[in-house]
């Protein structure tokens, strides 16, 4: 994605009608630690496909944004109408300034179709088992870490911070399965295919909140598993509560998540019994 001349390569040689994007770096904490590496990443990646994109008269985008350009809510559930920009991370920023990159382009050129959809938490598996998420750093997502401790690879799961105004204290997230989140896009994609749009914003994900502590629950509870934990302190750049007003999506898109936390919960630790090194084995 840093290679203009190897994206344009591609663009050459094939017939394309849409681009889905998903290249980018996602680590809040990470972020935070190497701002510099994230706004490379992130906004040269894109600005080099945008610009594939125009010089072969390929318009249609789909483009994986995040929730996280909400920032800390002022009001929940967060619909696509609320503020955007008051973000507390780096990579939330990114993600935020390509939304603003793509109002900017679509209003110069009519030409542009876009659909950005704002992600809240994708979680689980395939339910064969056969792909999922497999970290390859120290920063990784909650419910890898929920697993990795469950099956012995880590010794406790660090909560971070455990007084937040929520029911227990812990974080409140809206958890969507990533399979739901895929049918989102096939939904998105059908829309740009079929209608000029302009620029369009949808959240994805279920409308329900849940804490760290209810999701470690109900994965003890599902797969039949313990999950020690401890308590730290809040890290820089976290929120406390966030969750999804999804009509839009629904009335738009016709797309609705259909999993559930359980299934959220037992399809990543199918996924992690079958892969217990991750896709390490497999090379």
């Amino acid at each position: 994605m840093l290679n203009l001349d190897s994206i344009d390569e591609i663009f050459s040689k094939h017939s394309i009608n849409a681009v889905i994007h998903f290249a980018a770096m996602k680590a809040v904490g990470e972020s935070m630690q190497l701002p510099l590496l994230y706004y490379k990443n992130n906004m040269i990646g894109i600005i080099n496909l945008l610009i594939a994109m125009e010089k072969y008269h390929v318009y249609n985008l789909v483009f994986s944004s995040s929730c996280t350009v909400y920032g800390e809510p002022s009001k929940l559930p967060l619909t696509e109408y609320d503020h955007t920009g008051n973000i507390s991370n780096v990579y939330g920023r990114t993600k935020y300034f390509i939304e603003e990159m793509l109002k900017d382009i679509s209003k110069a050129d009519l030409n542009w179709n876009i659909i950005a959809l704002r992600y809240f938490n994708p979680v689980g598996a395939h339910v064969s088992g056969k792909i999922g998420e497999d970290p390859t750093k120290k920063f990784t997502n909650l419910m890898p870490y929920i697993s990795q401790v469950a099956i012995g690879k880590k010794p406790v799961l660090e909560i971070y911070g455990s007084d937040y105004d929520t029911v227990d204290g812990t974080g409140v997230r809206d958890y969507i399965h990533v399979m739901d989140l895929a049918t989102g896009h096939i939904a998105a994609l059908k829309k740009i295919m079929s209608e000029r749009l302009g620029i369009k914003f949808y959240n994805l994900g279920t409308g329900k909140g849940w804490t760290v502590l209810q999701l470690i629950s109900i994965f003890e509870k599902v797969n039949k598993v313990k999950v020690p934990f401890v308590i730290k302190a809040r890290r820089v750049g976290d929120i406390s509560s966030m969750y999804a007003d999804v009509s839009l999506a629904e009335t738009d898109l016709k797309w609705k998540a259909s999993r559930t936390i359980e299934d959220m919960c037992r399809d990543f630790w199918r996924w992690q019994t079958l892969n217990p090194n991750g896709y390490k084995t497999k090379l």
